[in-house]
């Protein structure tokens, strides 16, 4: 057993930090300055004549160098390191103490870090041992270097692209942690370990702060893996050398965003650490460890092996706090014990002796009881009368009785057929007691012996399929007879069949089209209805139920359609006869429009309102917006006359004949002088009168009544009252 090796550094001060702020000393034990300091002096922060010392096993002040350090504390762990042993080295210390220059250096040769020399030192080492062992001795070393950011690991020897989200991940393997998916390289010489050493930092996570500004924003971790190779006997060492990254006061640093996510991270890790050191200066039970990565990684106390922990100290008194925090935790963590355990070499391609020494001689060791053995034999006792007499059972496999001497034999040829070098042995197997083999019975051993023939084989064979045969026959007979499928069920499912497969769409189509006639007839929408019958006759066409339906919808319409047109006429009619001098009122043209309704209790007009083309009596309100869209009317012959209603007996007063002369004169200039009729309106006009619709003006439209002027594009019933009210009589 042996405890953590602490060795304090103090860095020298900077230039913007005074001399008088300085406040750490390094002395030697009793005071004596000429040997090695081994304690650390700082007052208190309260009370600066009281002065706190804290012990450790090497102190360098301001004045020491790289290499002093290199060969007195890590230089003798590079021999532990060839024989088998473990070895960690880690800097501990706030943010700006000269952790990473410790560790990692300079590119000069005097301010190398301990990781180039390290590795340098281990190197030389290899090539002494190869030329010392004429050959027969061969060294190996295998990089592996990687870095915790944010509490999520990854490889700095990969590309930053390669990179996941969710980084690497931690195993547990024979009690060590492990990095599932790191990428171990070989490097064969120190040139090489340099090239890839300096590349893979460059992939490391730093930025500046106030504090420090090539400050580590995680924590490194370098790995090289040691092994020597005699013959068949391969034995392997790792060495870790790892870079903390500092503890820091936000108020400080004057961290942003991004920083302050990154300080929370690094505070919590090493929080963790110092929690794991307490938990285990205080021998708890549970001691932390998989709280954070950085603790389960190092695992300190439980890593078989040397442990090196450089505690890098800033002597400014602007550290003060954290200085004294940092000595705090050294004095708790060099009270670590650890154990120094070698590894064991592994030999190559030889399995381990089976011995095969069986006799009465054998002495074992009797297992112990159950520790409720005692229970178990209470509960035998009330079991009942039949048992008393019956001891309870403990542990009696084994007996120490002489076994017949012929049976040993037996016994022993039969443990020399059945052990495989394949197998391994038991704890008491390699220290020459054996395990008795059981005792076969005579029956077994005569069953064994009997070698069946290959008839035998088949006719065993057959008789088990006949069997099973005739197990499900019988099943089968007495489940209740499938009934057949009828024709009808069969056309059917070849319908489904058919409409899955996409072969009665048209048919769906027109399926379709029925279904929205029949609810625009329920809504009292006749027109709609027609319509919708009419697109589904064409999917239709021998259907005599749907024809019968379209004829009398057709039929329904045209009874409709002309006593509305007769109602509407004779009642203009009587009114202009009746007083031929007042206006037309607004509401006596278009009034049952508005009162007529479908047989459902809707308004029933839209046939209506698709035959004189407007919306509502509201779109008589102006003439621009009265949207009358005459039918187009073909003629027989060219230049033909068409009356759109026939002329009555009814005589037309001299005001109303002088307004239809004007406009059946067809003449832009008369009709525009008219009251409420501008250019637009008068070019529009006439463009219905002319048949403007077809466009060659084959068909001209004469009008005579105040009804179907009022019917034209452009015109309604508040311009024909404009235009009559504006006439002299």
């Amino acid at each position: 057993m042996g405890g953590i090796r602490v060795v304090a550094r103090i860095r020298p001060q900077q230039q913007s930090e005074p001399e008088r702020d300085c406040i750490l000393s390094a002395t030697g034990h009793d005071g004596d300055a000429t040997s090695q300091p081994t304690m650390v002096r700082i007052p208190s922060f309260k009370n600066e004549n009281e002065v706190f010392s804290f012990q450790f096993s090497s102190v360098y002040d301001q004045a020491s160098t790289q290499q002093a350090i290199f060969d007195n504390e890590i230089t003798p762990t590079i021999k532990h390191l060839f024989n088998g042993f473990d070895v960690t080295i880690f800097a501990y210390g706030v943010t700006g103490t000269g952790k990473t220059h410790t560790m990692r250096g300079g590119k000069s040769l005097a301010d190398r870090g301990i990781i180039p020399r390290l590795l340098s030192s281990t190197y030389r080492r290899c090539r002494k041992i190869e030329k010392d062992s004429a050959g027969k001795t061969s060294v190996g070393i295998t990089l592996s270097y990687y870095e915790i950011y944010n509490d999520k690991v990854f490889d700095l020897l990969e590309a930053p692209e390669k990179r996941t989200m969710s980084g690497l991940h931690l195993r547990d393997n024979g009690g060590k942690t492990v990095v599932v998916g790191l990428t171990e390289r070989p490097c064969e010489s120190l040139k090489e370990f340099e090239k890839m050493y300096d590349e893979a930092n460059v992939n490391r996570s730093t930025s500046a702060t106030k504090l420090n500004a090539h400050s580590s924003r995680s924590h490194a971790v370098l790995c090289f893996k040691v092994t020597m190779t005699t013959g068949d006997e391969v034995r392997v060492s790792t060495a870790s050398a790892i870079d903390l990254a500092g503890s820091e006061d936000n108020r400080r640093t004057e961290n942003g965003k991004e920083r302050l996510i990154e300080s929370a991270s690094i505070n919590k890790s090493l929080f963790v650490l110092a929690k794991c050191v307490e938990a285990i200066s205080q021998n708890q039970a549970r001691i932390p460890y998989r709280e954070s990565k950085m603790t389960r990684i190092l695992s300190l106390g439980q890593n078989n092996g040397l442990t090196v922990m450089i505690l890098n100290l800033a002597p400014s008194r602007s550290y003060h706090l954290d200085t004294i925090s940092s000595l705090n935790f050294a004095n708790r963590t060099k009270k670590i014990e650890i154990r120094e355990i070698e590894n064991e070499p592994i030999t190559k391609g030889c399995s381990r002796a089976v011995p095969a020494a069986i006799g009465p001689s054998m002495h074992r060791q009797p297992l112990r009881p159950l520790a409720n053995a005692i229970h178990n034999t209470a509960m035998g006792k009330k079991a009942g009368s039949k048992q008393e007499d019956k001891p309870a059972k403990m542990f009696s496999v084994y007996s120490d009785r002489p076994r017949n001497p012929s049976m040993s034999t037996q016994v022993h040829k039969d443990a020399a057929r059945r052990s495989s070098p394949l197998k391994r042995p038991s704890e008491a197997g390699s220290s020459g007691i054996i395990r008795p083999a059981k005792r076969r019975s005579p029956a077994r051993d005569h069953n064994s012996s009997r070698v069946m023939s290959k008839e035998a084989i088949e006719d065993m064979i057959e008789k088990k399929v006949t069997d099973i045969l005739a197990t499900r026959a019988m099943d089968n007979s007495s489940a209740a007879p499938v009934p057949e499928i009828s024709e009808d069920v069969q056309r059917r499912l070849e319908l489904l069949e058919k409409k899955i497969d996409g072969h009665y769409d048209e048919r769906e189509q027109g399926l379709t089209y029925l279904l929205m006639a029949k609810q625009h007839a329920v809504r009292g929408e006749d027109r709609s209805a027609l319509r919708m019958f009419l697109l589904a006759r064409d999917y239709f066409p021998d259907n005599s139920k749907l024809a019968m339906k379209i004829e009398k919808l057709q039929s329904m319409l045209k009874e409709k359609q002309s006593t509305k047109q007769e109602s509407l006429e004779a009642r203009t009619n009587d009114r202009v006869r009746e007083e031929p001098d007042r206006p037309i009122e607004e509401a006596a043209d278009f009034k049952e429009t508005k009162t007529n309704t479908g047989h459902n209790g809707k308004p029933a007009n839209d046939e209506y309102r698709e035959e004189i083309g407007g919306d509502s009596e509201d779109g008589y309100d102006s003439a621009d917006s009265f949207r009358y869209r005459p039918k187009k009317s073909k003629a027989n012959k060219k230049g033909a006359t068409v009356s759109i209603v026939q002329s009555t007996d009814i005589p037309d007063s001299p005001r109303t004949k002088q307004l239809l002369s004007i406009i059946n004169s067809r003449d832009v200039g008369r009709i525009r002088l008219l009251q409420g009729v501008g250019a637009k309106r008068a070019e529009a006009m006439v463009e219905a009168l002319c048949g403007g619709e077809e466009g060659d003006g084959s068909c001209q439209v004469v009008v005579s009544s105040l009804v179907q002027l009022g019917h034209l594009r452009g015109v309604g019933v508040k311009t024909v009252e404009k235009m009559r009210s504006g006439l002299t009589a």
